[in-house]
C-alpha cells in the first residue's frame, strides 16, 4: 500500500509507539512519514528505534511535518500542550487525542474553533494488530475524518464509533483490559507451575487459551456463557474450577475494575 499519510505523534511514549508500530505494519504509513516529539530523550530514543522514525524535541516541528496529529501525553497535560500549539493548528490537521478522560468540549476551547478533532480510546495490542478501540468525532470533524479515524484504527483491530459519553466506558473496559488480561495470563500460568508444568509452557498454554477463548467468542457469534457451558461437563474438572472462581468473586472483582477505570476516567475529565 503506498503511503499518503503523514502522521505527527506529540508524546512517544508505549502508547504512541504501539500505534505507530501497528500502522506501518498495517502498510498505512512509512516509517519516513512518521515523526514525533517528547521532552523526555529516552522516550524518543526508544520510539525512534522500534518504530524506524524521526523524533524531534519540539511539538511545533511536529506539527510543521505532519497533517494527522495524534495527541499521546498525559491527560493532564493534553489542555496545556494544545493550547501551546493553538496558533500553529490550521484546517489541513486533523487532532486525534487518545488521552483519558480529557472530553472534546474541553480540547476544542484549548485549540480553537473549528480545529478538527477526534477522541478516541485505544488499546496497546494495536502493536499486534489487535486493538480495540471506539472514537467520537468533534464539533469541526467531517465525515471524512470520521472515515479517516476508522481506517486508521480498524487497520490495526477493530474501531467503532461511539457517543462520547460511552468513552469513559471504553477506557474501563478495552483501554485497560490489556492489564486486566496480562494479570489472568500470569496467574493461569503461575497456577500451571503450582500443578507441575515447565514455567515457558505454562506461560505459552496460558497466553494462547485468552487468544483462543477470545477467537471463539468473535468468530462463532455465541454468547461466551454458552462456549463456557460447552467446556463444562457434568462433574468433570471445569466446572470444579470455574466453582472455585465464583467462590473468590472472580466475576465481581473483573466488573468492579472496568466499573473503578471508567470513574477515574471521568474524574480525569474533570480534573
Amino acid at each position: 500500500m503506498s503511503c499518503e499519510l503523514s502522521i505527527g505523534f506529540v508524546g512517544a511514549g508505549k502508547m504512541a509507539t504501539a500505534l505507530a508500530q501497528g500502522w506501518v505494519k498495517a502498510g498505512l504509513c512509512a516509517p519516513a512519514h512518521v515523526v514525533a516529539s517528547d521532552a523526555a530523550p529516552a522516550a524518543r530514543e526508544a520510539f525512534a528505534r522500534e518504530v524506524g522514525a524521526r523524533t524531534v524535541e519540539s511539538n511545533l516541528d511536529v506539527i510543521r511535518e505532519a497533517t494527522v496529529l495524534v495527541l499521546a501525553v498525559k491527560p493532564d497535560q493534553v489542555l496545556s500542550v494544545l493550547r501551546d500549539l493553538r496558533g500553529a493548528l490550521g484546517n489541513h490537521h486533523l487532532v486525534i487525542s487518545i488521552a483519558a478522560g480529557v472530553p472534546l468540549a474541553r480540547l476544542q476551547e484549548a485549540a480553537g474553533d473549528g480545529v478538527r478533532l477526534v477522541r478516541v480510546m485505544p488499546n496497546t495490542p494495536a502493536l499486534v494488530g489487535e486493538c480495540a478501540a471506539a472514537y467520537a468525532l468533534g464539533a469541526a470533524a467531517t465525515d471524512a475524518d470520521g472515515a479517516l479515524a476508522q481506517r486508521l484504527f480498524a487497520a490495526i483491530g477493530v474501531a467503532y464509533p461511539v457517543k462520547e459519553a460511552l468513552l469513559d466506558a471504553v477506557t474501563g473496559l478495552s483501554g485497560s483490559g490489556p492489564a486486566y488480561a496480562f494479570l489472568m495470563i500470569e496467574a493461569l500460568s503461575d497456577g500451571g507451575v503450582a500443578a507441575g508444568l515447565p514455567r515457558e509452557a505454562a506461560l505459552r498454554l496460558a497466553a494462547q487459551t485468552l487468544v483462543g477463548a477470545g477467537r471463539m467468542v468473535l468468530e462463532t457469534g455465541l454468547h461466551p456463557g454458552a462456549l463456557k457451558d460447552m467446556v463444562a461437563s457434568p462433574g468433570g474438572t471445569t466446572i470444579e474450577g470455574l466453582h472455585e472462581l465464583e467462590r473468590a468473586g472472580v466475576r465481581g472483582a473483573l466488573m468492579n475494575a472496568v466499573r473503578a477505570s471508567a470513574d477515574k476516567a471521568r474524574k480525569l475529565g474533570q480534573a
